[in-house]
């Protein structure tokens, strides 16, 4: 049985799962049959975009759109057309972008990965801030646009808008791997450029294609709800899994660089709030009274409030460099991931479960949550003597993205169980508990 990673990668492709029947990314580089691997690995991409609108990450901006689609009504179809195609150019840019930028830093040796961005804790802090200005926005604190920009050419704003809430969608959407998506990712960063960037692409076009097929399909548009004052009370409850989202990426935050992350954070939350809330007066002002001195006042005291915001970040980036990040306590039963002690245990005769997981994998959270952490799953590891060996990869760790490099894999979560006699198996990106359990336990 294998215990390198080049020996238990050949050794999943010979028991292919759900997730590793289609060729690893290698297959492309290696110049296999190229168009084939290609077609297999958009198609993947496809099926990757689509499973990714029903995961958590996502689903506060898709509801957003499809609220816009409503409040549009039957008389601007038009309209809601081109809305879908600019919230689509978002989308497969933002992803194209990503996946470039990837592709870029492997080829200058840096070793990265899918969601690499999230194991920033600069980023991390960002993202919050920005989710939770989205929110204060849901929330009618303040419009994104001064009235008088709002009102000239709303239309073109409106088309600008739907392209930023695209590229926001793929920039949340990130840290989530669907199923399909594992496969379709590894074979774009193995192979050349242009290929890996159609496979980027087509993962755009399945995130997107939902919004876009509602947008351009009457019969599916009129099933939607009158626009109406509930839109209202709709529109301000979708503020709410956004600032769940924030008070989730504050523990990521935490994770990787400490207490101290949280209360610079927490301050850049005040002061975005205390902006939101000045510069939403002096919007009303302007919109009511036309615009005047005490509303410049009002918009400097405002930016006064966001550049506060911004001057916490030098702390939080030296503060995530000073701070080794906080090691999470393992399950009982689990150890830490290290390749020289998965080769001791498999040369010692004994089964291994491998976990790779992250603070930011939602994805992995949940598997942990409904399938690794049970009573049931402990139980059985326990009975068939399987050591569970997680790895961390919340901040970069060179070792865990060779592992994932080496089994065809470019992000987490991934599960890898190496049988004390047989072959590893690699197991889907979504678990469950029977899943499981079927695979430990050993064959009579």
């Amino acid at each position: 049985a294998p215990t390198r990673p080049e020996e238990q990668g050949a050794a999943s492709q010979a028991n292919p799962t759900p997730d590793t029947a289609a060729p690893t990314g290698n297959a492309l580089a290696e110049g296999g049959n190229t168009t084939g691997d290609l077609l297999r690995f958009i198609v993947l991409g496809l099926l990757g975009g689509l499973v990714l609108n029903l995961m958590p990450c996502v689903f506060p901006i898709l509801a957003m759109k499809a609220l816009a689609v409503a409040r549009m009504g039957q008389s601007e179809r038009k309209h809601q057309k081109q809305s879908a195609i600019a919230y689509a150019a978002g989308v497969i840019a933002g992803f194209t972008a990503l996946g470039a930028l990837v592709m870029a830093l492997r080829v200058g040796g840096s070793a990265t990965g899918w969601g690499f961005q999230f194991q920033s804790t600069v980023f991390v802090g960002m993202i919050t801030w920005l989710l939770f200005a989205m929110a204060l926005n849901l929330l009618d604190v303040f419009a994104f646009l001064p009235p008088a920009l709002g009102n000239a050419s709303s239309r073109k704003h409106g088309l600008a808008h739907d392209v930023l809430t695209g590229l926001l969608a793929v920039v949340v959407a990130s840290p989530c791997t669907a199923p399909f998506m594992g496969v379709a990712i590894a074979g774009a960063l193995a192979g050349p450029p242009l290929t890996g960037l159609v496979v980027f692409a087509a993962l755009g076009v399945g995130l997107a294609a939902p919004y876009v097929l509602l947008a351009f399909s009457p019969a599916l548009a009129s099933h939607l709800p009158r626009p109406g004052a509930w839109m209202d009370y709709l529109r301000q409850f979708l503020a709410f899994p956004l600032l769940g989202t924030c008070v989730w990426l504050l523990w990521v935050a935490t994770v990787e660089g400490g207490a101290t992350t949280v209360l610079l954070l927490c301050s850049g939350m005040v002061c975005l709030a205390f902006a939101a809330w000045v510069y939403g007066i002096a919007q009303k002002r302007q919109r009511h009274m036309g615009h005047s001195r005490s509303c410049t006042a009002l918009y400097g005291v405002a930016l006064l409030g966001l550049l506060g915001a911004m001057a916490l970040l030098p702390a939080l980036q030296q503060q995530a460099a000073q701070q080794p990040g906080t090691v999470q306590a393992l399950p009982s039963g689990t150890e830490a991931f290290s390749q020289k002690r998965l080769d001791a245990l498999h040369a010692a005769g004994k089964p291994v479960f491998v976990d790779m997981t992250a603070a930011w994998c939602i994805s992995c959270l949940v598997n942990e949550r409904v399938a690794l952490n049970t009573d049931a799953t402990k139980a059985a590891m326990a009975r068939y003597g399987v050591t569970v060996l997680r790895g961390d990869w919340t901040r970069r760790d060179p070792a865990i993205t060779a592992f994932l490099h080496a089994h065809g894999r470019d992000g987490v979560p991934f599960y890898l169980f190496v049988p004390a006699q047989g072959d590893a198996v690699v197991l889907p990106q979504i678990l469950t508990q029977g899943l499981v359990l079927r695979t430990i336990t050993p064959i009579p």
